[in-house]
């Protein structure tokens, strides 16, 4: 039975989203590229789940998969049990993505282009459900701008818009809040809870591991195209093996000491699993001649847990999906990957409708 035929009964028919031994080569001047090496996870129905990774990780060609603007190399994809590539229509209809880029078109409105995006699946009369899209997105005195005389942010807003006009089950934020000012991500997170209280499915990917660790009830890390880590945030979290010291100083730390630590301008954050190590590292701070000042010890959070998993290169995945090893070094080129900046097509890319 071939990996597709498998949705068809299991686990994979109840899940949101249900990835099977996706694999992706790109072919470049140096070689074939594996951008993807096996990766299977679910989406359970009514969660919202973070799909974490460094860039480069594969996370943008993942999700172009599931919206169908690129063909895995191998494997299958469903949405609601609806393969993308053999019931695509069912699945896109399913489906609304967010996309990295910033992608509109110019000629018309901002209701305009919703009007015109609920036409694309087939809505008449949605209004409604358009003035409130506007309303909860802080839209409402934008409607009747064009697009093109938008700032940044109020284009990613209408992005937002754009992919929740057809009442889509299933959501995908792909870094939503890259590069927006704060209120913009505490409305866009207000609205993504109320839709997922109401039922949606939401799978976000986001740079700010504090988002993912505040929103989501299960994580999936990637690296190098394959799953290092699966588990509920809660365990993820339980699995940091100590608590943090964090204090800020001048000057250069001690060898012993910046091999361990994550160094951000003055402030410095070192490990430390009990009292004795962080009088041991105040220690060897005053030593070197230098003043530890606003002195901190906090529990390990997200951001820990990511940095531990990304630079241990022998660790083995945490109840993950194991898939092929062997990445050629170099960005894909070719067919262009995902994360290359290419836009998509505006309808294809926001709607998924194509």
């Amino acid at each position: 039975m071939s990996p597709a035929q498998t949705f068809t009964a299991g686990r994979a028919a109840h899940a949101a989203i249900a990835f099977r031994d996706i694999t992706k080569t790109f072919n470049t001047p140096n070689g074939p590229f594996q951008a993807l090496g096996g990766v299977s996870f679910d989406v359970e129905q009514g969660e919202i789940f973070g799909l974490l990774g460094p860039n480069g990780a594969g996370k943008t060609t993942l999700i172009s998969i599931l919206a169908g603007l690129t063909r895995a190399t191998s494997g299958a994809v469903s949405v609601m049990g609806h393969d993308v590539v053999t019931g695509y229509t069912q699945s896109r209809r399913l489906l609304g993505v967010v996309p990295q880029e910033l992608v509109f078109d110019p000629f018309f409105s901002l209701r305009e282009a919703l009007r015109i995006q609920s036409g694309y699946f087939g809505i008449r009369d949605n209004a409604d459900w358009i003035d409130d899209l506007l309303h909860s997105l802080g839209l409402a005195d934008k409607a009747n701008a064009n697009m093109r005389q938008l700032s940044g942010g109020m284009k990613r807003r209408a992005m937002v818009a754009q992919a929740l006009v057809h009442k889509p089950k299933v959501i995908v934020l792909d870094e939503p809040t890259a590069g927006v000012d704060v209120e913009l991500r505490q409305t866009l997170w207000q609205f993504v809870s109320r839709l997922n209280r109401e039922g949606s499915t939401v799978l976000l990917t986001t740079h700010y591991l504090e988002e993912a660790e505040a929103l989501c009830g299960r994580i999936a890390m990637i690296k190098r195209g394959q799953v290092v880590a699966l588990e509920k945030t809660s365990v993820l979290l339980s699995r940091a093996s100590s608590s943090v010291l964090r204090f800020k100083t001048d000057g250069t730390l001690p060898p012993a000491l910046a091999a361990l630590a994550r160094v951000t301008g003055r402030v410095v954050q070192l490990p430390a699993h009990n009292a004795v190590e962080v009088e041991q590292i105040l220690s060897t701070v005053r030593q070197a001649g230098l003043v530890a000042e606003d002195i901190e010890i906090r529990k390990a959070d997200l951001e820990d847990v990511f940095l531990d998993l990304m630079a241990d290169t022998s660790a083995s995945p945490i109840n993950a999906g194991t898939g092929a090893n062997g990445f050629t070094a170099g960005p894909p080129q070719g067919e262009t990957a995902p994360s290359g900046g290419r836009a998509a097509p505006a309808g294809a890319s926001v709607g998924v409708s194509s």
